[in-house]
């Protein structure tokens, strides 16, 4: 009996706490229903989304993106659109006044021919070489032969690319130029063909191919696929004469040129800033790369067939050793988040210059995500109007050249021979931004970026992107291909920090650099590097130099030197 009352008084007791308890579990329920009806959706409060994969079908999705990207720019704390102390610096290519004039050094009856290789700025700088080198061996130039026999097969001459009359005249004073090899009699003087070997330098052309214009009776060389057949280091005089030819004497006819600037003013109607993207994401760059990008057994399949086209180009074994060392091109999506992190937002304008994309459309998406304001001269200009440009790939090119060459901002995805003219004539005409993505580090970002928030991610792109920008003064003077880097024409204005104690300020003045006037003192010593003799031997310094992976290459079958040219040239532009 006592147990029941104990029961029952327990019970009584709990009885009243019920409806109390109760109570108060309903009044939290209504608090955070009426607390998440108000808050805003995160959808809208944090303004991002999340961008589609590169290949969803992957059996490793390098391309996923598992964090969320801001619509808007990360903020860079720097001018997007511009170069710092680019006002500093300027393009300087005047001959000094030691240069004598082209009419008091040419040797008459010494002719000077040559054939360029691969695609139009392949050929760009042969031209510009050839023109040095004709001066060199006090020869009169013939208008160069463009090469119409290459991988992309374009029929054009020189005067259907680039202004002939012009080029003659704009550099008569310092070399003499003329349309075709004069007449003896009523016979044309027959060229003796050789070849001169890669980085020959002014000695080297003294030693090798003077001799050989004295001692022929026709006095006529033409030297064979003409590219890259300059040394690096020359002396000054003669580095401002390539940047006279590259920068001011070749331009484009003025049937490309109208078009051009016709690009340029549709893309410059849609947005007061665009960027221009070199993207080169073809399917044979990736399959000589030999890296992989997540698309399963089907992406292995195809490019592994193109790949096989290379008699000893090794299969790799570790694709993601590749990607790690930087060997490998960004992906579409890659670059957009790269430029979403220096602080390009979703309203900024890009045209692309590009070939066939490797997975088309597909591919393209989550860059097109990123940046939904998406151009290429296909899309701003009628067919009508690229008609007379679209059978001929040096004409094409040519056009992407201008738009590129004119944009705020140059997004190069290689360091082939269009991304290397562009960025020194960038240099050259002003500093104007030139990004190249730092792949070797940025690889890990991009791997691990699922781990990481989008601050840190922005942050560490910056940070890695320090010096791949197209700042002034990012690669000593002498360093890189001279075509990518013309140190020796770039002066820059002395600015001289005073203090108030210390007087009054200097005028400004225009100084050459200290560091460019030293590539000139490197020539003046005798040393000549050995370059090999023999064709075979030649070729395999071919494509050390050229190769963007640093691969060895070799074609299968036939005649190995037009295969071993073909891969050049489509990897080269």
């Amino acid at each position: 009996m006592a147990f029941q009352r104990r029961r029952n008084h327990y019970y009584h007791r709990f009885r009243f706490l019920i409806p109390f308890i109760s109570s108060i579990f309903g009044g939290l329920l209504l608090f955070f229903a009426l607390l998440s009806f108000l808050a805003p959706s995160p959808n809208v409060s944090d303004h991002t989304h999340r961008i589609p994969p590169f290949n969803a079908a992957s059996d490793k999705a390098i391309g996923v993106s598992h964090f969320r990207v801001p619509r808007n720019g990360a903020r860079s704390g720097r001018d997007l659109w511009t170069s710092r102390n680019a006002k500093f610096y300027s393009g300087c290519s005047n001959a000094s006044n030691k240069f004598r004039k082209a009419n008091a050094i040419t040797h008459p009856n010494r002719y000077l021919l040559i054939a360029t290789s691969g695609g139009l700025n392949q050929q760009r700088t042969g031209i510009t070489d050839a023109v040095v080198a004709a001066r060199i061996l006090n020869a009169t130039l013939i208008v160069p032969k463009l090469d119409q026999k290459s991988f992309w097969k374009d029929s054009s001459n020189f005067s259907e690319i680039f202004n002939v009359n012009w080029f003659i005249s704009f550099l008569s004073k310092d070399v003499n130029i003329i349309h075709q090899l004069p007449k003896r009699g009523r016979k044309t003087w027959n060229a003796h063909s050789m070849r001169v070997p890669r980085k020959c330098s002014e000695r080297c052309y003294q030693n090798r191919v003077l001799p050989v214009l004295l001692k022929r009776m026709c006095q006529a060389i033409q030297l064979s696929k003409f590219d890259y057949r300059l040394a690096n280091k020359l002396e000054t005089d003669l580095q401002k004469l390539r940047c006279r030819v590259n920068y001011h004497a070749l331009k484009f006819t003025d049937s490309i040129e109208k078009m051009g600037e016709k690009l340029v003013h549709r893309m410059r109607a849609r947005s007061k800033h665009y960027i221009a993207l070199h993207l080169r994401f073809e399917p044979d760059m990736l399959a000589f790369s030999g890296c992989y990008y997540g698309g399963g057994e089907k992406e292995r399949r195809e490019l592994g067939k193109i790949r096989r086209r290379w008699k000893t180009l090794h299969q790799v074994s570790n694709p993601e050793k590749e990607r790690r060392h930087g060997k490998c091109p960004l992906t579409p999506e890659e670059v957009g988040l790269m430029l979403r992190a220096l602080g390009y937002g979703q309203d900024v304008h890009i045209y692309v210059a590009s070939g066939e994309v490797y997975g088309g459309e597909e591919t393209l998406a989550p860059l097109k995500a990123l940046f939904p304001n998406f151009y290429s001269k296909e899309t701003i200009a009628s067919k009508q109007e690229l008609e007379n440009f679209s059978s001929y790939s040096s004409r094409m090119a040519a056009l992407d050249f201008i738009v590129c060459d004119e944009s705020d901002v140059f997004v190069t995805n290689n360091n082939g021979n269009m991304a290397r003219i562009l960025a020194g004539r960038r240099r050259y005409f002003g500093h104007k931004p030139t990004i190249r993505p730092n792949a070797k580090k940025l690889y890990r970002l991009f791997t691990n970026r699922a781990n990481m928030t989008w601050g840190a991610f922005s942050s560490r792109v910056r940070t890695y992107q320090r010096g791949f920008m197209g700042e002034p003064n990012e690669m000593r003077p002498g360093r890189g291909e001279f075509h990518e880097n013309p140190s020796p024409c770039i002066c820059e204005e002395a600015r001289f920090h005073v203090k108030s104690d210390l007087g009054p300020r200097k005028n400004d003045t225009t100084r050459r650099r200290d560091e460019a006037a030293m590539v000139g003192d490197d020539q003046n010593n005798d040393y000549e590097p050995e370059w090999p003799d023999s064709e075979e031997e030649e070729e395999q310094v071919e494509f050390q130099d050229k190769d963007p992976f640093n691969t060895s290459v070799e074609y299968e079958g036939g005649n190995s030197e037009e295969p071993n040219l073909e891969l050049e040239e489509i990897l080269s532009d």
